[in-house]
């Protein structure tokens, strides 16, 4: 009898955790094709996020269900046990995915010298209906590739001291402007060649001439601009001749 329960309960801990895999992957979907596209997985943490959640998620559920399960309860009695099983699995894995929408980017800010990629959650979200109208919602298929507007005025004390408090320019969309040309000639400006840089890092040859090759262009017709975000050791790769931002490499640009 006790080989025959245990048979049952790993049959049925089993069956949830293809259920849960199942799920996972739909949730994988969401995340990774819509919240964090490549590479903003690995700079803003999306990957890290994601199997945390649903490492516990997975497991949690069909653990739950080998030690709940038993067939000699009553029918009513078992689904509503396995109900309240689902539904706590669920409820876990909704807080989760809502932890990581929080955390997606939603911009990336050229900032000066150096570009940001600010998160959903450290965007001041009160300044939103001060940003030009396209930009007054937060995106939700990635982040939206942006400028900033420098404050003038008395408008450059409150920024400083805002900034002090860890709060920058690129995460206050009162400044945010669309990418247009002004924003590709300072880019242009501030960019440092990817070919000098792999130069001075002889060691990082290989990872600049991927990220070129993944780019679709010749080393020397890339600039590099730093990049802020979770992971600080990744650049921005710059055509050299338009200004505009056409790929990742994992250096650091600083």
């Amino acid at each position: 009898m006790h080989g025959s329960l245990m048979k049952s309960r790993l049959t049925a801990a089993g069956l949830h955790i293809l259920g849960s895999i199942l799920v996972a992957g739909l949730a994988a979907a969401l995340v990774f094709g819509l919240w964090y596209p490549s590479p903003y997985r690995t700079v803003s943490g999306g990957a890290e996020l994601f199997l945390l959640l649903v490492s516990v998620d997975v497991i949690m559920g069909p653990l739950i269900t080998l030690a709940v399960f038993d067939v000699r309860k009553p029918r009513r009695e078992l689904v509503r046990d396995m109900c309240v099983v689902v539904m706590l699995q669920l409820a876990a894995l909704g807080y989760g995915l809502y932890t990581v929408h929080l955390a997606r980017p939603v911009a990336l800010v050229l900032e000066v010298d150096r570009y940001r990629v600010v998160p959903a959650v450290a965007v001041v979200e009160s300044e939103l209906p001060l940003a030009p109208p396209p930009l007054r919602t937060l995106s939700w298929t990635g982040p939206r590739l942006l400028r900033i507007e420098m404050p003038h005025g008395e408008e450059k004390a409150e920024a400083t001291m805002m900034g002090l408090a860890g709060v920058d320019l690129g995460m206050r969309p009162k400044y945010w402007r669309a990418w247009d040309d002004e924003a590709r000639q300072q880019a242009l400006k501030v960019g440092v060649s990817l070919a000098d840089l792999l130069k001075k890092h002889p060691q990082d040859q290989a990872v600049g001439e991927e990220a070129a090759r993944a780019a679709g262009r010749p080393v020397g017709d890339l600039l590099v601009i730093p990049m802020l975000a979770r992971r600080s050791d990744w650049s921005v790769l710059v055509d050299r001749s338009t200004g505009d931002p056409v790929g990742f490499v994992p250096l650091d640009g600083f």
